[in-house]
């Protein structure tokens, strides 16, 4: 009586296949950073500034689509803790793939720290600008500014904590988001005008172009490290 037996798929064929074929968890969660970039802009600036009717892309912020009593705060809130949970998965992400790289691990634990304390927007909403013209601010819209102000910092340190992670021309492509996010947002902050009733011409193009090139790099970020996690796991 003779038997047959099948020979293993262990060739690298297979082993090609199987990692073609499979996502781990790491690259789930460093995937979070992509979607995230895109998520983000689609939400306010596609869905949201759309249904606003009379909203200028231009020269009104991005915080005025969810200011208070503004007609898509909704929709945005809603959408508040999933962007929390993308930014945080996106942080846990990065430490898993750190591997010995502390500036990574640092990196990945500043990002999910922000997306933690991001949920404070919900509690810290702008008021409409003819209502602050008016004198009518309150104790949120001082905790927003707190809040901008805490988000470039946690920008600027989540970009240089990675980009020490690796090469020139990443930790390059780092300097120049981190410049043109701090440059165009310095920029777009003309809070007197607003206080002052003034119009506000470029304000929403500035502060978009400073967003945009912080999205961008996050897009990047997430693209980078799922390539590194690929080429590290065995086949």
């Amino acid at each position: 009586m003779s038997t047959t037996t099948r020979p293993a798929p262990h060739g690298p064929r297979h082993g090609v296949l199987e990692r073609a074929g499979h996502l781990g968890p790491t690259q789930v969660l460093l995937s979070c950073g992509t979607i995230y970039a895109v998520l983000y802009p689609v939400a306010n600036d596609v869905i949201a500034a759309t249904a606003y009717e009379g909203y200028d892309r231009m020269s009104q912020a991005v915080s005025e689509l969810s200011a208070t009593g503004a007609p898509t705060r909704t929709f945005l809130m809603a959408l508040s803790p999933v962007f929390a949970l993308l930014q945080v998965g996106f942080g846990v992400g990065m430490w898993r793939s750190a591997l010995r790289k502390r500036s990574v691990r640092v990196a990945g634990a500043l990002v999910a720290a922000h997306g933690v304390t991001s949920l404070l927007w919900i509690v810290a909403p702008m008021s409409r600008r003819e209502v602050i013209a008016a004198g009518g601010a309150t104790s949120a819209d001082t905790m927003h500014l707190v809040l901008a102000a805490g988000t470039g910092l946690f920008v600027a340190s989540y970009v240089v904590a990675l980009a020490v992670g690796f090469g020139w021309r990443f930790r390059v492509y780092s300097g120049v988001t981190l410049a043109t996010a701090l440059v165009f947002g310095r920029l777009s902050a003309q809070v007197e005008r607003i206080e002052a009733g003034d119009p506000t011409p470029y304000m929403g193009l500035l502060e978009r172009v400073g967003m945009g090139a912080w999205l961008l790099w996050m897009g990047v970020a997430s693209v980078v490290l799922l390539r590194r996690n690929r080429a590290q796991r065995p086949a």
